[in-house]
This record gives C-alpha cells, sequence and structure tokens, in this order.
C-alpha cells in the first residue's frame, strides 16, 4: 500500500479508506465487515475479496501475504522460496492457534513488510466473553491485541486484514480497541451496477441496461452476474436460453422479442427452472411490452435472491388494493395520503423517517398500512423472527437484514406486533442481546441519511411494551391511531369494501346495510370481514342447494385475518356468485360469535389515545380527554385486567 497510485486504476471507495488510514499510522488491524461475498471492480476487472486484497492491495506493497482460516490453516500467498515455504508449513504442523500465531509473529517481524489475512474472522476471534474461549481462542486473541498496540510491528510494514461478513461475529474486546479500525463494504450503488451490467451483458441495450440498474437495488454484483452472465461452462447459453423459451412462448404476442430479452436474464437457470418463470398463457400487461415483461421477471428473480441470501428474515409485501379499498377510517386515511404523496414526490427532507401504527387487535392496522404502501409506490420488506438462540446471531441477523433494506431504498421496513420484537426486556435475561438489539435499531432509525429511503413502520397493540425512547420524534415521527368503527354507518362501510374487494354481488340498499349493522357495535374491523364473508358463503350455500350457482371458491375463507386474504373471489373464477341479500345477512349477524374480551379492548384504544401525535387523528369521543385523563383511564383498565 504505496503512497502512490501510479497510474492505477482507481480503487474501491472502502479500499481507498483502508489504505489511508494503514498509510496515516491510524492502525495496522482491520476488519472487513458487511457486504465481503461480492465483486469488486478495478478497471476491466472484477475480483472476489481475497483475490483483490493480495493481487490488487498488497500485491506490489508487501513482500510476504499470509492467509490464516480454521479450515486450511495457514497458507502462503505470495513470497518466500519453496524452501522456505515447506519449512514454515514444517514448523507450523500440529500446533493450536497459539503456536501458529507466534510462529507467524516471529516469521512477520523477520521478514517485514507482511499482511496476514484472515477470512471467516468470527471463526478465529468469536464473539463470546473472553472467559468462554478455549485456551488457544485467548491465545490468539491476546497475540493479535498485542499486534495492534506494538509500534514495532506497525513500524515494520506488517498489516493484519480480518474478514467478517456482520461485526457480530466478531469478539466485541477486539473490535474496541482504539488501534482496530472496522471498514465497511457496502452493497453496490447504481453506478457499480450499471457498471456491472456493462461488463457481464455487453450487448443488452443501454435503455435496458439502465432500467436493469435501477431495479435491482439491493443485490449484490455477484447476485446480479447470476442473472445476466452465463459464466460456467456447463451453464445453457443464451442462445439455447433463447431457443427454449420461444418454444414454450410459441404463438403468444411478440413470442421472438419476449424470448431474446427473457434469455437476457436467465442466466445460471436450470430449463426447469426457467419453465416455471416463463408462463406461456400469460399474456403481456396492457399497455405493455417485452421490455416491461423482462423488468417484471427481473423483480421476482431479485425477491427470490433476496429472500434466499435473508432465509427466514424477511418476506417481501406487495400489496395488491390501494387506500381506496379501506372502508371507514377516513381521518387516517387522510393522514396517510398526505404522507403518500410527500414520498411520491421525492420531498425527502418532509417525509417522516418512521410511523407507529397503534390500536387493538383487529382494528385493519396491517391492511391499511399494506394499503398505505401501495398509494406511496413503496416496496415493502416484512421483518421476522430474526432472534436466535445462538450468541451474537441475533445482532447479526439484525444487521444483515437492515444493510439489505438500506441498499435497497427508497423502501419500507414493516414490522408486526413490534413489542415482541423490540419490547422492554428487563433486566438482560437474555444476555443483553436485546439491548443491543434496540441500540443498534435506534442507532439505523435515528440516521439522517435513511430520511426518504428507509420509512420505518413498526405496528402494536401494546405500545406500552416499546422502549420508550424507540417511539420518539425523529425515529418514529407519525403515530397513527386505529380504533374500531365507532358508528353504523362506519361499520357498513368497513363491510361494503369487504364486498367489493372480494367481488361479492349484494342485494342490499344502503339503509338496509346500515340498519343491519347497528347490532354490530365493538366489532372489530377483521371481525367485519369475517362476517361479510360469512354471509357470503351462506348465500353459496342457499342458491347451491337450490342448483342454481357454482360453490365459492376456495380462496374465500371467513376466517381469515382483515388484510391478510388471498385474490379476489372474481379472479378465481369466472362462475356467477350469488348475491347477499338482507335476509342472509341478518342470519350470518346471528351465527358469528364475536370475541367477548371487551376490557382488553379498551385498554389497548386508551394506548392508542395515549400515543397518537395529533388529536385529529382520534374518533370525538377521545378528543377532549386531558393527559391525565388518559392516565387515570389507562391505570383503572390496567387494575381491571390484572385483578
Amino acid at each position: 500500500m504505496s503512497p502512490e497510485n501510479n497510474g492505477r486504476p482507481a480503487l474501491p471507495a472502502w479500499a481507498e479508506t483502508l489504505r489511508q488510514k494503514y498509510l496515516a499510522g491510524e492502525a495496522s488491524v482491520f476488519v472487513l465487515y458487511r457486504n465481503v461475498f461480492d465483486r469488486y471492480q478495478v478497471g476491466e476487472r472484477y475480483y472476489t475479496l481475497l483475490p483483490f486484497l493480495s493481487e490488487v492491495l498488497l500485491k506490489d506493497n508487501k513482500q510476504h501475504i499470509f492467509e490464516l482460516s480454521i479450515d486450511r490453516g495457514v497458507r502462503v500467498i505470495q513470497g518466500g522460496s519453496a524452501e522456505e515455504k515447506a519449512e514454515l508449513y514444517r514448523h507450523l504442523e500440529g500446533k493450536g492457534l497459539t503456536g501458529i500465531f507466534e510462529s507467524l509473529e516471529r516469521q512477520m517481524r523477520e521478514q517485514r513488510s507482511s499482511a496476514l489475512l484472515i477470512p471467516y474472522a468470527g471463526t478465529i476471534f468469536p464473539a463470546a466473553e473472553l472467559h468462554f474461549l478455549s485456551l488457544e481462542e485467548r491465545g490468539a486473541f491476546t497475540a493479535l491485541h498485542r499486534w495492534s498496540l506494538d509500534e514495532q510491528f506497525a513500524d515494520r510494514d506488517n498489516v493484519v486484514i480480518l474478514v467478517s461478513e456482520s461485526l457480530a461475529d466478531v469478539s466485541p474486546a477486539l473490535l474496541t480497541h482504539p488501534r482496530v479500525v472496522a471498514i465497511e463494504l457496502p452493497m453496490p450503488d447504481r453506478a457499480n451496477r450499471h457498471a456491472a451490467i456493462r461488463h457481464y451483458a455487453p450487448g443488452m441495450e443501454a435503455a435496458e441496461t439502465a432500467q436493469l440498474a435501477d431495479q435491482t437495488a439491493g443485490l449484490r454484483l455477484i447476485q446480479l452476474a447470476s442473472i445476466v452472465a452465463s459464466e460456467a461452462p456447463q451453464a445453457m447459453s443464451q442462445a439455447q436460453r433463447r431457443t427454449l423459451i420461444a418454444g414454450l412462448l410459441q404463438g403468444s404476442p411478440q413470442a421472438a422479442e419476449r424470448a431474446e430479452k427473457l434469455a437476457a436474464i436467465t442466466a445460471g437457470m436450470t430449463p426447469g427452472e426457467i419453465r416455471q418463470l416463463v408462463d406461456p398463457t400469460r399474456a403481456l400487461p396492457e399497455n405493455s411490452d417485452p421490455a416491461s415483461e423482462m423488468m417484471a421477471v427481473v423483480r421476482q428473480r431479485k425477491r427470490e435472491l433476496i429472500e434466499k441470501e435473508c432465509a427466514g428474515l424477511i418476506e417481501f409485501i406487495e400489496p395488491r388494493h390501494g387506500l381506496e379499498t379501506v372502508g371507514g377510517n377516513a381521518h387516517i386515511k387522510g393522514e396517510l395520503l398526505d404522507i403518500a404523496r410527500l414520498i411520491v414526490s421525492g420531498d425527502r427532507a418532509r417525509a417522516p423517517m418512521g410511523l407507529l401504527a397503534v390500536g387493538p387487535m383487529g382494528a385493519g392496522k396491517t391492511f391499511v398500512i399494506k394499503a398505505f404502501l401501495k398509494e406511496a409506490g413503496l416496496s415493502g420488506i416484512a421483518l421476522k423472527n430474526f432472534r436466535s438462540k445462538w450468541v451474537g446471531s441475533t445482532e447479526a441477523n439484525l444487521d444483515r437484514v437492515l444493510a439489505t433494506v438500506k441498499a435497497m431504498g427508497p423502501i419500507a421496513l414493516v414490522i408486526d406486533e413490534g413489542d415482541r420484537s423490540f419490547g422492554k426486556q428487563g433486566d438482560d435475561a437474555d444476555g443483553g442481546t436485546s439491548s443491543r438489539v434496540i441500540a443498534r435499531l435506534k442507532e439505523f432509525m435515528s440516521d439522517p441519511e435513511n430520511r426518504g429511503q428507509v420509512l420505518f413502520i413498526l405496528m402494536t397493540n401494546r405500545p406500552d411494551k416499546l422502549d420508550t425512547d424507540i417511539k420518539r420524534p425523529g425515529r418514529l415521527d407519525r403515530k397513527i391511531p386505529f380504533f374500531y368503527a365507532e358508528t353504523a354507518a362506519e361499520r357498513a362501510a368497513v363491510v361494503s369494501a369487504v364486498f367489493r374487494r372480494y367481488d361479492v354481488p349484494v342485494d342490499l340498499t344502503e339503509d338496509s346495510l346500515v340498519a343491519a349493522c347497528e347490532a354490530l357495535a365493538g366489532y372489530s374491523n377483521a371481525d367485519l370481514e369475517a362476517l361479510a364473508l360469512l354471509a357470503a358463503e351462506f348465500a353459496e350455500r342457499t342458491e347451491h342447494r337450490e342448483g342454481s350457482a357454482t360453490p365459492l371458491p376456495a380462496t374465500v375463507d371467513s376466517r381469515t385475518r382483515a388484510g391478510e386474504t388471498a385474490a379476489p373471489v372474481a379472479a378465481a373464477s369466472s362462475a356467477v356468485i350469488p348475491a347477499v341479500n338482507a335476509a342472509i345477512l341478518a342470519r350470518a349477524i346471528d351465527d358469528f360469535m364475536p370475541p367477548q374480551e371487551t376490557t382488553m379492548v379498551r385498554y389497548m384504544e386508551m394506548l392508542a389515545v395515549a400515543e397518537t401525535s395529533r388529536r385529529s387523528l382520534l374518533p370525538q369521543r377521545f378528543r377532549s380527554l386531558s393527559a391525565g385523563e388518559v392516565q387515570e383511564q389507562l391505570a383503572e383498565l390496567h387494575r381491571q385486567i390484572h385483578s
């Protein structure tokens, strides 16, 4: 790592940072983390990380380069004669970690100008308290810690580079040392992705290259190459893929052009995978063309790749309905539409950092938030169970998800039942994991670079269990309260919206529907949806007994949770669906049994009142309550629940 680049191609920014910090004498021990399993461009070539370090960054500046890994032990990558290498290997034979570090230290002090690369650093310096480590692991830790402090070691032009996907995998005692510098390798930005597409798919049209670079935010270059480049000798060539796809699309509109474009983005796929991906019966979208179909397939492949990488940690949200399908909740819809307009306009400075959706279970939080995402044109990712029983794994999981989300922006990160993921744990019963997770989350949520790029949305019916600091403005700026429908007219609006969403025909006047809903006070939105679907089922049964209709498709389930149902009925079948009339609705109302726990619902409602950011978002019956009155009612309801 000489002070001059000597006219060589520019290094990636993270590599230049490492070089400058080393030359300035800031540190001689570095930890590279995050996007360490990718490819990195230098000039016209792409390298994986270890070859990049040894063949580009260090090759001309270090006389000796060693690699130490848990599986292969010590390898000499550069420097030394065959006899010297053989002597070193003989000397290391049978030695544990402590002996290996002793031998490497002797070599590096005697030979000067050496580099030691340690991939999978967490396997050698694991994230555990020192007293839990073996004697060998403690010895290795002590040696590296001592090297970082030893000025003579640094003066001899020696450098140690550790590699780990997550900092949470590496001993925190090592990372907190001031002479050990951690450097993040970021996910590729648009310019990186554009250059990689041009490299791996030189024949792709410029407009499609640009569009593909836009659509692949969140992917690593190595994943991008797997989409557009066929490098493996045994893989199908682009011509072979084109022939296969053309055969699948034979007889469909624009088959040849579609085959050409789809062949360009199916590299690395097997014939079976291509057949599954390319649906010959699917017509082109209205007002669309083969290029847009190509991008739709790219988005699908991107989703598959990211979900595979974050296996079990995230789930993509693909809302089908906007806020126009939400029944009632006019005050909430107005607030969310205003926020959506800010996001759509690109007004990052005024966009909120995060939203907190609060209210009792079944009030429609999940469905409305998904509809809001559709309205705002935001992709959504739901954070699933990232907690692990293994030390450091929970933090590593969260880091992986947050890095992916940040690279995909603009995007929404949605957490349902947030009190379970980020609630108060107390007494560090989990070894401090919850405290570290919440601290990392707070840091991410308050990062000003995320404003307008990552919208954090947390939903809960128990905001009292959330860490107080996580709810402050600057993290969760807007608190949106959800309540059950207040009036018969509001409940009728919810029921009517459900009928429309599922294309259930009705033979009801507006007045008769409102009258029927008079008896439904205290019903949640989820109850109302289940009731509406039960009425549709009863209508089908009545007609079916008379032999005049086809049964409803199986996608209609009266037990389905509000906002989480499958595709609309009309999309599943072209059969005539029987209408719901007043008598059938009355029968469904009489048969349906809603949950009976009213005290807990009232408690959750008051919690939502206490959390809301604006009085105008509250139903009329709550708007005049003072802060003291809210707290009094909360205390009384809490007493009733726990008596």
